[in-house]
């Protein structure tokens, strides 16, 4: 049996994926096809290339990002992420989805024809930039002459970019919605305005899952959580672990 592997956006909640990757592998996962949008691209285009969950995590603690992004000084966002290519570019030096060890398929809008863009071949970085470039906070991101934004404008779970191409689809969504968090801020109303209108359409496209992960207790982060990387991490595996028994049947029924 074919296993897909599907990443959802949502910022630094994306950093679950890998606790959830990690505990996925050690119950004897293996995946022929991987898709991802924003920071499931991020998590999915590391992962493809042969680091292990526990080295991305790694990663993300020690390095830096803030230094590889700068002020934008058009109308058009706050910041730039055009920079950070030099830094992915070192953690994936092929720059190359054909390099890949796992295929990966990338999700990003393309703000210049109102589409979605699914990348899959040649140059490996730029669309993987462009698939989490937020809207409002980052600029547009240029690729052969098109301004690319977050893929999860348009589709945050890509489910369909792998569906005839494996048996079944394991699905990481790290957006789970509850009415229990109180809203005290104009933050919090983007936030949950946002997560709302991205779950709107990603209803049907989790549906299609399988099996579908997403670890209740990320209601209590947001997608800014970036210090508390190793606790979203722990949700993300702990959140796997307490599902061995169903795990284990999956494994058992696709041998």
């Amino acid at each position: 049996m074919k296993f897909g592997l599907v990443l959802s956006g949502g910022g630094a909640r994306g950093i679950a994926h890998l606790g959830v990757l990690k505990g996925l592998l050690e119950e004897g996962f293996g995946f022929s096809q991987l898709a991802g949008t924003s920071a499931g691209a991020i998590v999915g285009a590391l992962f493809a290339n042969g680091y292990t969950p526990d080295e991305i995590l790694e990663i993300i603690e020690t390095t830096p990002f803030y230094r590889h992004i700068r002020p934008a000084f058009t109308r058009m966002g706050l910041l730039r992420i055009d920079r950070a290519e030099e830094l992915y570019r070192q953690l994936l030096p092929h720059d190359s989805f054909e390099a890949l060890r796992i295929p990966m398929h990338v999700v990003a809008t393309n703000l210049t024809d109102g589409v979605l863009a699914v990348f899959d071949s040649g140059e490996l970085v730029r669309p993987v930039l462009a698939s989490c470039c937020l809207p409002g906070i980052f600029e547009p991101y240029m690729i052969n002459k098109r301004q690319y934004v977050d893929g999860a404008v348009l589709n945050n779970m890509p489910v369909e970019v792998v569906a005839d191409k494996v048996d079944f689809i394991v699905g990481i969504h790290c957006n789970p919605f509850t009415t229990q968090k109180p809203i005290t801020s104009i933050k919090g109303v983007l936030e949950r305005s946002l997560v709302l209108a991205v779950r709107s359409k990603t209803k049907e496209r989790l549906a299609q899952c399988h099996l579908l992960l997403e670890p209740p207790e990320l209601s209590r982060f947001d997608v800014f959580d970036w210090r508390r990387a190793r606790e979203l991490f722990r949700v993300g595996y702990q959140y796997t672990q307490s599902l061995k028994p169903q795990l284990a049947r999956v494994i058992e029924s696709a041998l």
